[in-house]
C-alpha cells in the first residue's frame, strides 16, 4: 500500500486504526483531529464509551467554534459543508447554533436551513435573530435563482409559428436553428457555422388563473417545503395570478396570508407526524370558484396515511369542476422521486397530471398549462 493510501485510510478509519496504520503528525495530525471530533460519535453507537475504561476513547476537548475554524481552514469548501451539515444533521450538534460566536462562522446553505427549521422553536432567544439571518441568507439566494425563471416562464407561451426579433435565450428556437443552418456545416471542424438564428415570439397569457399549493409537511418533504414556499412567494408578487397555500399532514394549516415572507411560512411548518392528503384536499376545495381558470398543485410522497377514498372523491370533484391538477412527487434540486406509485396511478386515473422535477422544470411546467 502507498503512503498517500495509507493516510487516506488512516483519515478515514480514524483513532481505530491508529495501531495497524500508525499516528499521523503536522497537517494530517490536525485533520485526524478535526475529523475525530466529529465520527468518532459513531464508535458510541457500537458500545464504545468516551472515557471509560482502557480500552475506549477518551472525550475531545476540542470546543465547537474551535471545530469549525479548524475544519473550514483544513479542508476544501466542498469537503467542509458536508462536515458542517453532518454536524447538524446526523450528530446534533446543536452547540453551533447555540453560540452566536458560532453561528457567525457558519457558512449558509439550504442544508443548514433544513436544520435551521427543525431547531428554531429550541433555540436560545439571543441567538433567533441570528438564525432568521441565516436562513433569509439561503432563501434570497434561492429566490434569485428561480425569480428568473418563473417571470420568463409566465411571460407568456412559446409560438413556434411566430418568428420574433427580440434576441434572448428563454426564446431560443435551436430546432430551427438547426434546420436553417445545416447547409453551413463544416466537416474538417465537424460544426455548424451559424449564420441565421431563430427566436420564437410568445404569446401573452390569458388572466386571471387562481394556483392552490398544497404541501405535504411531513419529515421527508422538508427540500420540498423550500421551494414551495419560494415558489408561492414569487407567485404572489405576479400581475393577474392570485395563490393560495396550504400545509398539512393529519391537521391543515392555510398559510396564505404568509406567502410575502417565506422564512414565515416555513416556520409555521411542525415536521412529522402522519399523512392525511384528503382532508387537504378536501380543505382546499372551498377555493375553487371557477374550476376553469384554477390551478391545483399536489405536492406530495401519495402515501396516505389515512383511508384515500376521501383523496380519491375530492380529486374527482375538482375534476369534474374543470380545475387542472398537477401531482408532484418531488420538488428539489435533485429531481429524484420517492412516492406511493398505487395512490399517483389512481390520481393519475381520476384526471390528475404527476410529475417529478427540480424547481425551474416546474415553473415552466406551471407555465405550459396556464393557457
Amino acid at each position: 500500500m502507498s503512503e498517500l493510501a495509507k493516510k487516506r485510510w488512516r483519515l478515514a478509519l480514524g483513532r481505530y486504526a491508529k495501531t495497524q496504520l500508525g499516528d499521523l503528525s503536522g497537517m494530517d495530525g490536525r485533520m485526524d483531529k478535526t475529523l475525530d471530533y466529529l465520527y468518532a460519535r459513531e464508535y458510541k453507537k457500537r458500545g464504545i464509551e468516551f472515557g471509560k475504561g482502557p480500552g475506549s476513547l477518551d472525550p475531545t476537548q476540542m470546543a465547537a467554534l474551535n471545530w469549525l475554524n479548524e475544519a473550514r481552514e483544513l479542508f476544501p469548501e466542498s469537503v467542509f459543508e458536508t462536515l458542517q451539515n453532518h454536524a447538524l444533521e446526523r450528530y446534533e450538534i446543536t452547540d453551533l447554533l447555540n453560540d452566536p460566536k458560532t453561528l457567525e462562522k457558519l457558512e449558509p446553505s439550504q442544508n443548514i436551513l433544513k436544520v435551521l427549521l427543525g431547531f428554531h422553536g429550541r433555540a436560545k432567544p439571543e441567538v433567533k435573530d441570528k438564525l432568521r439571518a441565516i436562513a433569509n441568507t439561503v432563501i434570497n439566494e434561492i429566490i434569485a435563482r428561480l425569480k428568473p425563471e418563473v417571470n420568463r416562464a409566465f411571460s407568456g407561451r412559446r409560438n413556434r409559428f411566430l418568428k420574433s426579433n427580440l434576441a434572448s435565450a428563454a426564446n431560443f428556437d435551436w430546432r430551427r436553428t438547426l434546420q436553417l443552418n445545416l447547409k453551413t456545416y463544416d466537416p474538417e471542424r465537424q460544426r455548424i457555422i451559424a449564420q441565421e438564428l431563430r427566436f420564437n415570439s410568445r404569446e401573452k397569457r390569458r388572466l386571471p388563473w387562481k394556483i392552490i399549493l398544497c404541501v405535504d409537511q411531513s419529515g421527508s418533504m422538508t427540500d420540498s417545503l423550500i421551494y414551495a414556499a419560494v415558489m408561492g412567494t414569487i407567485l404572489t408578487g405576479l400581475p393577474g395570478i392570485t395563490t393560495r397555500m396550504v400545509l398539512f399532514d393529519t391537521s391543515v394549516v392555510d398559510v396564505s396570508d404568509q406567502l410575502t415572507d417565506p422564512l414565515d411560512t416555513l416556520l409555521s411548518v411542525q415536521l412529522g407526524g402522519g399523512t392525511d392528503i384528503g382532508k387537504a384536499v378536501q380543505y382546499c376545495e372551498q377555493f375553487v370558484d371557477d374550476g376553469a381558470r384554477t390551478i391545483f398543485v399536489l405536492l406530495t410522497d401519495f402515501c396516505e396515511g389515512a383511508s384515500p377514498r376521501a383523496l380519491y372523491a375530492a380529486t374527482a370533484r375538482l375534476a369534474e369542476s374543470r380545475v387542472k391538477l398537477l401531482g408532484l412527487a418531488a420538488l428539489d434540486d435533485s429531481g429524484q422521486a420517492d412516492y406511493d406509485q398505487g395512490v399517483a396511478q389512481k390520481l393519475s386515473s381520476l384526471g390528475m397530471t404527476i410529475g417529478a422535477m427540480t424547481p425551474d422544470r416546474f415553473a415552466n411546467w406551471l407555465a405550459e398549462v396556464i393557457q
